[in-house]
């Protein structure tokens, strides 16, 4: 094969590809990054066996400047590859492969020879017969992830939690995401209302996916037996594998009673929750306390080895029972920023009970909840 590129473009491409390779894998090849070089263009191909990413770099594109010599394929060494093409010294670079696995990379004055793997033995990506599919805008898309996948679990004893749950029927889309210590929760609605689906995600999955919407304007969602596949524009194309098993009915650990709300700009509390932090980190609890009542209302943090901090907040409307509740301010702090600027009023029954964190122009399609810290 033999080809000449823009570098920034390929580079674009290329970076995106690697999201889906890992050095940790067993399979040598899975190492590697996929060329595959026909006429109608440049294909790059990463895969971990959980997420596989297939970029087209079409042969009209203006910006790639794309120039084909000789159609072929080969498997380069992903992280030594990128890392010679960052740092080659021209706009454009020349890659041949004449005969056998060596590979020619050229720029300028600079050209670097290195071995590859036959593109043969490269694992196939997932023939599926797709079920069920669903067009997104990306900007829905990146924020139902933003505002859940910070509540998925990290411990891979429970591997099913380490993944969203997303529910499609009757025209709604339902994402949940709990670690059982606090949930994250987020509806839309949809046009096609024949869409059924019941599918889990893993949140590593969603991490990768959501750093590639940028520039997207629809996302198309193809759902399969074991495997989702999104489509970003014409030419790149994310699969992720599901996770199989039954989802906890995450319903049943959000409270329907409310005896205290407290109303407040979501970025105003995190900037209050931040200031505590520094000092809550310092200690060995990591917890803060929050009293609140209808004359004033406080956020406090006491740490033996460290110290005391207090500060008064000022919300928006306080209404019910005074209640004085100890929380983990990590928790409390990513589920203020899924809220950016918004109006927020949260929600408690006791000091014992999880507290609902919901925005006050639309309480119904969009909750956090956390659990809070028994303190005594």
């Amino acid at each position: 094969m033999e080809f000449t590129i823009n570098r920034a473009a390929f580079i674009k491409a290329m970076n995106n590809v690697n999201r889906a390779i890992s050095s940790r894998t067993s399979m040598t090849i899975l190492k590697g990054i996929k060329l595959v070089l026909d006429e109608t263009g440049l294909t790059l191909t990463g895969s971990n066996t959980d997420i596989s990413i297939e970029i087209l770099i079409p042969v009209n594109d203006d910006e790639a400047k794309l120039q084909i010599v000789e159609s072929g394929a080969i498997v380069l060494p992903a992280t030594f590859f990128s890392n010679i093409v960052k740092r080659l010294p021209g706009e454009t670079f020349k890659l041949t492969n004449a005969s056998g696995l060596q590979t020619k990379i050229a720029s300028e004055n600079a050209e670097f020879d290195i071995n590859g793997q036959d593109a043969n033995n490269y694992p196939h990506l997932p023939e599926i017969e797709v079920r069920n599919d669903l067009t997104l805008s990306a900007d829905t898309l990146d924020e139902i992830i933003r505002q859940t996948v910070i509540a998925v679990s990290k411990q891979l004893s429970q591997p099913i939690l380490t993944g969203v749950h997303f529910i499609l029927a009757g025209g709604n889309l339902t994402a949940v995401a709990t670690d059982r210590h606090r949930l994250a929760q987020r509806s839309v609605a949809f046009d096609d209302s024949d869409v059924n689906a019941d599918i889990i995600v893993p949140g590593t999955s969603l991490t990768q996916l959501q750093a590639m919407l940028d520039k997207v304007e629809k996302v198309d969602v193809r759902v399969a037996e074991n495997q989702v596949i999104f489509q970003l524009g014409e030419n790149t194309t994310f699969y992720s594998r599901l996770l199989e098993g039954n989802y906890p009915d995450a319903s049943r650990l959000i409270p329907t009673e409310k005896r205290t709300t407290l109303t407040i700009n979501a970025r105003d509390l995190l900037q209050t929750i931040e200031r505590a932090a520094l000092l809550s980190h310092e200690g060995r609890s990591n917890v803060i306390q929050f009293a609140i009542a209808s004359e004033k209302s406080l956020i406090s943090s006491n740490s033996p080895e460290v110290g005391r901090v207090e500060e008064q907040i000022f919300a928006a409307e306080t209404a019910g029972e005074d209640l004085t509740i100890s929380f983990n301010p990590d928790y409390m702090r990513e589920a203020l920023r899924s809220f950016r600027d918004e109006q927020i009023q949260i929600g408690f029954k006791t000091a014992l009970d999880p507290f609902t964190l919901v925005p006050t122009n639309n309480e119904t399609n969009f909750i956090q909840l956390i659990t809070p810290v028994r303190t005594y």
